[in-house]
């Protein structure tokens, strides 16, 4: 990384966290509306469970990322903000139910994602299925995103989900390689990269995210962008790793603003056809740009 002065704000355990990772709190008459809506239909969402610090400037703009499936997930990323646990049944309404509140909003681009639902048979893809299906019944104008999980390698799954067709299909990697025991226990590097590779091979767009600060190397993330793009990666995230509570994993560096934007040359340098690279970039982030 480049060594550049970091600007004190205050201490999270040691760590300096600097000045251009201040967050503003959300406000305004269109965020109030959107929470109302997601309230009112009875839908989760990443901005939410996630503790999204982009969630007042995207949902003032009227737009959300939905989380299906519920919210509680059956992994334990230790990372992630969105409760582990044992999950109650999914509601088999819910597909109506963001399909509506897309369509309310006035929704352009939608992006969708959902917890891992590993003890269901189908992990699932049913609900996803159903879903994309029901959005786009509702609201044919309206573009799509979806950021799937891995359904433990069950091709037939992924095949079921991308044969509807979303204008994009997003899974993260989030970390390197040689930190995915600590960052992801239930998932697998190899097993991403051949999702991202299967889904590119269906003739969907694809995309992938990365946090940044969990202690890789440089040559760590050249590694993994590398990975992507011989995988068929699309479009790439990259954003600043923020630790969520107590529970979660330290932050182990704060990258600079800087640093993100060398890092964006070096992606488009290696073919992505876009590349989202700042502090506060989160996998949604800026998502109706990539389609294009």
């Amino acid at each position: 990384m480049i060594e550049l002065p970091l600007q004190p704000t205050h201490k999270q355990k040691g760590i300096i966290k600097p000045s251009w990772l201040k967050i503003e709190l959300p406000t305004g008459a269109e965020y109030t509306r959107v929470k109302k809506l997601v309230k009112e239909h009875k839908l989760h969402t990443i901005c939410e469970d996630g503790r999204c610090p982009n969630m007042g400037e995207c949902w003032g703009a009227g737009t959300a990322t939905f989380m299906i499936l519920g919210n509680i997930c059956t992994r334990s990323c230790s990372f992630c903000a969105v409760a582990t646990g044992r999950p109650n049944e999914y509601d088999l309404d819910e597909p109506q139910r963001v399909a509506e509140a897309i369509r309310l909003m006035g929704v352009k681009h939608a992006v969708i994602t959902s917890v891992n639902r590993d003890e269901l048979k189908d992990k699932g893809a049913g609900v996803w299925a159903a879903t994309i299906r029901k959005v786009k019944e509702l609201n044919p104008g309206t573009t799509m995103e979806t950021l799937i999980p891995d359904f433990k390698a069950q091709w037939e799954l992924l095949e079921m989900v991308v044969t509807e067709r979303p204008e994009v299909v997003s899974h993260n990697m989030e970390t390197v390689e040689r930190l995915y025991r600590m960052v992801r226990p239930q998932a697998k590097y190899a097993r991403s990269l051949e999702q991202i590779r299967r889904t590119r091979e269906m003739g969907v767009r694809t995309k992938s995210g990365v946090m940044l600060g969990l202690g890789e190397t440089d040559d760590e993330i050249r590694a993994i962008m590398y990975d992507l793009r011989e995988h068929g990666c699309d479009v790439l995230t990259l954003g600043q790793y923020l630790q969520p509570t107590r529970m979660h994993l330290e932050v182990r560096s704060f990258v600079h603003p800087d640093q993100f934007a060398l890092w964006k040359e070096e992606g488009l340098k290696l073919g992505f056809r876009h590349v989202e690279s700042g502090p506060m970039v989160r996998s949604s982030y800026h998502a109706e740009k990539h389609i294009l």
